[in-house]
C-alpha cells in the first residue's frame, strides 16, 4: 500500500516538474486581452446606463421621483465630505456593517452545525423536518417586527432578523452537502476503524464544503438585507435608516445613494468572500470549462 502511495507522489511531483505546453501558454496569454474586453464591456454598459438615465431625467422622465444620477452623485459628496442628518456616513456603515456581520457570522455557525448533524441523521431530520419549514415560510419582515418587540431598537434585533435570513439559506445547502457525502467513502472509513467524529472531520465537512461556501456568497446578501430591514422596522443609526429617512423625505437622491453604498459593501464582501473560497478549495483540482461563471 505504502509502496503505491509513494508512485502516486512521485507522479504528481514529476508531473508537477513538466513545462507547460505551447498550446497552455498560448491559452494562459490569450485570457488578459480577454479580461480586459470584459472590463470595457461592463464600463461601457455603465457608461451607456448612467447616460441614459440622465438624458432621459433632463428631458422625459420627472427627476423629482427617479431622480438622475448627477443628483446622487452630489449626495454621495455630500455624505462623504459633509456627513449625513443622522450622523457621519462612515458611522451609519460602521453599525449596519456590524449587524450585518454578526448576523452572518452567527447564522452560518448555526447553519452549517445544524445542517450537517441532520444531514447525518435521518431520525432527527424526519422529526424537525415540519418545524424547520414551518419557521422557514414565515415572512422575515414579520420576524423583524417581532425581534423588535422583543430586543428593542438597537443591535441585537437587527442581528436575529439577519441571523434568520443567513440561517436557513446556509442550513438548507449544509444539509443538501451532509446528504450528498459519497458512502463508498464513509464504508470504507467505518471499516478503518473511523469514529463518528473522524467522520465528520475528514470525509463529511470537506464533501459539503462546496455547498457551504456556495450559500454563503448569497448569505451575506441577506445578512445585509436582514440589517437594512430591521433598520426601517426601528433603528437609530445605519443606512437603512438613511434610506428610510430620505424615503419619508421624498428625497429619491438620497434612496438611490443609500442603495449605492449597501451595493458597495455587499461587493467588498463578496470580493472577500471569493478570497476566502479559493484559500480553502486550494486543495482541490482545477475544473476544466469553457465559459467563466458569474
Amino acid at each position: 500500500m505504502s509502496h503505491d502511495i509513494s508512485l502516486e507522489v512521485a507522479a504528481v511531483e514529476v508531473d508537477s516538474r513538466v513545462p507547460a505546453t505551447p498550446a497552455a501558454t498560448k491559452r494562459i496569454r490569450s485570457r488578459k486581452p480577454f479580461a480586459w474586453k470584459v472590463l470595457g464591456a461592463r464600463a461601457a454598459l455603465i457608461v451607456l446606463w448612467l447616460g441614459s438615465w440622465e438624458l432621459c431625467a433632463r428631458t422625459i422622465i420627472d427627476p423629482f421621483f427617479y431622480s438622475q444620477p448627477s443628483k446622487i452623485w452630489d449626495k454621495l459628496v455630500i455624505w462623504f465630505t459633509d456627513g449625513t442628518s443622522l450622523g457621519s456616513i462612515w458611522e451609519n456603515m460602521g453599525v449596519t456593517l456590524e449587524e450585518a456581520v454578526l448576523g452572518f457570522i452567527t447564522g452560518v455557525v448555526g447553519g452549517v452545525v445544524l445542517g450537517v448533524l441532520l444531514g447525518r441523521s435521518t431520525f432527527l431530520a424526519d422529526v424537525l423536518a415540519p418545524f424547520i419549514k414551518g419557521a422557514n415560510a414565515i415572512p422575515r419582515i414579520v420576524l423583524a417586527a417581532l425581534f423588535v418587540i422583543w430586543f428593542g431598537f438597537g443591535l441585537p434585533s437587527k442581528v436575529a432578523t439577519a441571523f434568520v435570513l443567513v440561517f436557513f439559506a446556509v442550513f438548507f445547502n449544509a444539509f443538501q452537502g451532509a446528504r450528498e457525502v459519497d458512502r463508498v467513502l464513509v464504508d470504507n472509513a467505518r471499516i478503518l476503524g473511523a469514529s463518528r467524529w473522524q467522520l465528520l472531520r475528514t470525509i463529511v465537512l470537506p464533501s459539503a464544503t462546496s455547498w457551504i461556501l456556495a450559500s454563503m456568497h448569497v448569505a451575506f446578501g441577506f445578512a445585509l438585507i436582514g440589517a437594512i430591514v430591521g433598520e426601517f422596522i426601528g433603528a437609530d443609526r445605519g443606512v437603512g435608516l438613511l434610506i428610510a429617512h430620505s424615503k419619508n423625505n421624498f428625497d429619491s437622491a438620497g434612496v438611490y445613494a443609500g442603495m449605492l453604498v449597501v451595493t458597495a459593501m455587499a461587493l467588498v464582501a463578496e470580493w472577500l468572500l471569493t478570497k476566502l473560497e479559493h484559500r480553502l478549495t486550494a486543495w482541490r483540482p482545477p475544473v476544466a470549462s469553457g465559459a467563466s461563471g458569474l
